[in-house]
């Protein structure tokens, strides 16, 4: 009877263990792909996203982008019924056509763009494409044939209801909107079977200058996105908040297999720069394309070597002045009844007398899934190069940042050897993996402050790749206290809007590392600028005059930038006189404003500048969302530019497609920057808990004592579930032990009753 019973106590507990380590097993895989802080987007809020794009009755809808994230949370996007990746070769097909002037301090930009529809059908067409985010859109012009329709500037809605409504009706119509300063989307309606419609805007931009180092930059591409979720929302975004803008981010991905099939003629760009900027141009270069320079003296001609490229980078122009740079540029231009005058002025860069005082640097790196490529290796690089810089009296920390975040120490640490060589360890071993959660990360950088009254210096390094930008330029706005931000844009296509506006925002400054081979030169023109004394306590006044300056509040400067001021008034008189403090040292620097010369730039870029500080007004909470519209759109109305509230559009009055035709729409493919891994973003492995406990086992012991990685991965289920596994594998062992030595005694009492 004794065995009986053992026997079936036995499979009952053999039946238990099976179901227990299968829930076990459940849990443990349930944790790891339950991060903190993932960003999801609800089944709800995908629908909304292809709401969003979806027209009237005439309209055929093609598969609209669609976000997706893996069960882990590591992928940006993922296709969804084929959308967020465009697998076939786009119907309309895209060239661009890029024509620069530079003029002295400012760019005038000419972007042609030729939509060609290749099938029977009419379509159409939208293009989702970057511009400068300091640059002021202000023409359109659509060119049907030999006809040339001008575009008219319109509140944004009004814009829209236009456009509709011609495309409705059949009439060819052209509309650009803005959805950030730098992402702007074309459409275009009624394009018929084998025509070719060209849309063609204009723009304006200042020239960058630090010290004698000037450049032109254009955005030639968007990155794919990832879209944030909100700090109300515990990392999800709702209908609502998808698609009051996050929609308008969306844009399918070109398959590398479809681009090969397109035989390279998939948004083509040819760009030509005619430049003039005053004085003779030295050391003219582009760090990301093969250029060609011609002419002499004061003007050259450049153009792409390769002819054609893709738009898969962005491209940038750099050129230096001969001998000393210019100090002062003064420009005018009158604009209905007032007159605008922009004066740029750049403070000596003075030699630091003595050692820089210690600082507080806090370095925060973005490992999230866009970075995967070469980006990370740069970020590495970058970030190397800049842990050599620190000093004994320094301290310091580290933050990394996918869709969860680490902070390497509990707290700013001294720039030991010892500390510098686990963040070094913990740098080598940063892998690209998951979404782009910035927020926690910048909130932990500015929350952590010095004891003392070191300099603090927040240092980013990221592409940007997100669709919360008014979130951080918010928490900046309002956590910042004595906090400086600086930005260093990763990759060949960072998102340079909030690279600038969370270094303005943050009373710092920002540079580019495009290629993995600058990294370190890069970061060390960035920081050799933050070791030199600082330009601080500006002020601008007028004498004998009355200007509306914007900026309105003045920013610091670092050495060899100069300080850009835009002013409007009824009548250009008197004497402009800036001042400040260079370590400790009043500086002044006066000018008579008669000396002006003559512009055609300088109206709009006052307004586009008034524009940004209306926005940061919004994000500092020192005026309403709905007085910030208000604001933006009066302005857009009356200088005729593109904003988030006003729009351009152009209609042909007469209608081209037949009655009874339907029409399609196509989202044209972007393709994807040059460095970005596309299978690791797409369809790559994610990465988990298991990542970052492998990143504490690579190091030394010792290292590991003085690095203990917060849990902000592996979850205590997890843990639990393993220690409860080995606790049931542990007693089912004894219980096999117990029984096999309850059978050999039973054997040997037999044995020896029988003897």
């Amino acid at each position: 009877m004794r065995r009986i019973t053992l026997s079936l106590d036995r499979d009952a507990l053999v039946v238990m263990l099976i179901l227990g380590i299968t829930a076990l097993l459940a849990i443990a895989s349930s944790t790891l792909s339950a991060r903190p802080g993932h960003g999801t987007v609800a089944g709800a809020a995908l629908d909304a996203a292809g709401d969003a794009v979806r027209m009237g009755g005439t309209t055929e809808q093609r598969p609209s982008p669609r976000l997706a994230t893996t069960s882990e949370g590591g992928l940006i996007l993922r296709p969804v019924s084929s959308g967020a990746v465009a697998t076939d070769v786009p119907a309309t097909r895209l060239g661009t056509d890029i024509v620069a002037n530079v003029s002295g301090q400012t760019a005038r930009v000419t972007v042609t763009q030729a939509f060609r529809n290749t099938s029977e059908q009419w379509m159409e067409a939208t293009y989702l494409y970057p511009l400068p985010d300091d640059g002021a859109v202000d023409t359109l012009k659509m060119v049907v044939g030999d006809r040339i329709f001008d575009g008219k500037i319109k509140p944004r809605e009004e814009a829209r209801e236009i456009y509709e409504e011609a495309k409705a009706n059949g009439q060819k119509a052209g509309l650009v909107e803005q959805h950030r300063p730098n992402v702007f989307r074309n459409s275009i309606a009624n394009v018929g079977p084998g025509e070719t419609v060209l849309v063609q805007i204009e723009f304006q931009a200042p020239i960058a200058q630090v010290a004698g180092d000037y450049s032109l930059r254009m955005p030639l591409v968007v990155g794919p996105r990832y879209i944030a979720g909100s700090a109300n929302a515990n990392g999800t975004l709702s209908r609502a908040s998808l698609l009051a803008g996050s929609a308008d981010l969306i844009a399918p991905t070109a398959d590398p297999n479809m681009v090969a099939r397109a035989g390279g003629g998939l948004n083509p760009v040819s760009i030509t720069v005619n430049l003039d900027p005053g004085f003779a141009p030295e050391a003219i270069s582009s760090p990301y394309h093969a250029v060609s320079v011609r002419g002499s003296g004061s003007t050259r001609t450049v153009t792409l070597a390769d002819g054609a490229v893709p738009a898969n980078r962005d491209f940038e122009l750099r050129w230096s002045a001969s001998g000393d740079a210019p100090m002062l540029g003064l420009f005018k231009q009158r604009h209905g009844e007032l007159e605008y005058v922009m004066a740029t002025i750049t403070p000596p860069a003075l030699e630091r007398v003595g050692e820089a005082p210690p600082r507080e640097m806090i370095f925060v790196i973005d490992n999230s899934g866009s970075m995967a490529g070469e980006s990370m290796p740069a970020a590495r690089r970058s970030l190397l190069y800049a842990l050599e810089t620190l000093r004994p009296q320094d301290r310091f920390n580290v933050i990394r940042f996918d869709d969860t975040m680490t902070e390497l120490f509990a707290s700013a640490v001294q720039a030991s050897d010892s500390n510098i060589a686990a963040a070094k360890t913990f740098t080598h071993n940063l892998m690209a993996n998951g979404g782009t959660e910035m927020l926690p990360a910048l909130r932990a950088a500015l929350r952590d402050r010095a004891p003392d009254e070191r300099v603090r210096q927040v240092i980013f390094l990221t592409d940007g790749a997100l669709s919360n930008e008014a979130d951080m330029m918010e928490e900046i706005n309002r956590n910042r206290k004595d906090s400086r931000v600086f930005m260093v844009g990763i990759g060949s296509a960072p998102n340079t809007y909030l690279m600038r506006r969370m270094a303005e925002a943050g009373r710092g400054t920002f540079t580019h590392v495009g290629m993995g081979e600058e990294a370190e030169d890069q970061m060390q023109r960035l920081l050799d600028r933050l070791s030199l004394p600082v330009a601080t306590g500006l002020t601008a006044n007028v004498e004998g005059g009355n200007i509306d300056f914007a900026p309105r509040d003045l920013p610091d400067l670092y050495a060899g930038e100069p300080l850009v001021l835009l002013g409007r008034t009824r009548h250009l008189e008197g004497t402009l006189t800036v001042s400040g403090m260079i370590e400790g040292v009043r500086w002044t620097r006066s000018i008579d404003l008669k000396d002006a010369s003559d512009s055609d730039v300088v109206a709009k870029l006052w307004a586009s500048r008034r524009i940004a500080e209306v926005e940061a007004e919004r994000w500092s909470g020192e005026t309403s969302h709905e007085r910030a519209d208000t604001s933006i759109e009066e302005l857009g109305m009356a200088f005729h530019l593109v904003t988030s509230r006003t729009s351009l559009v152009a209609v042909d009055d007469t209608p081209s497609r037949p009655d009874g035709a339907s029409l399609t729409r196509e989202e044209l493919p972007l393709l994807l920057p040059a460095g970005w891994d596309f299978d690791h973003l797409f369809g790559g492995r994610v990465a988990n808990a298991a990542d970052w406990q492998r990143l504490a086992d690579a190091m030394g012991e010792e290292e590991r004592q003085r690095l203990e990685l917060p849990n902000t991965s592996t979850g205590y289920l997890l843990t639990l579930a393993l220690g409860l596994l080995l606790f049931l594998a542990g007693s089912l062992g004894g219980l096999w032990w117990r029984e096999r030595l309850a059978d050999g005694l039973a054997s040997r009492s037999l044995r020896q009753a029988a003897v």
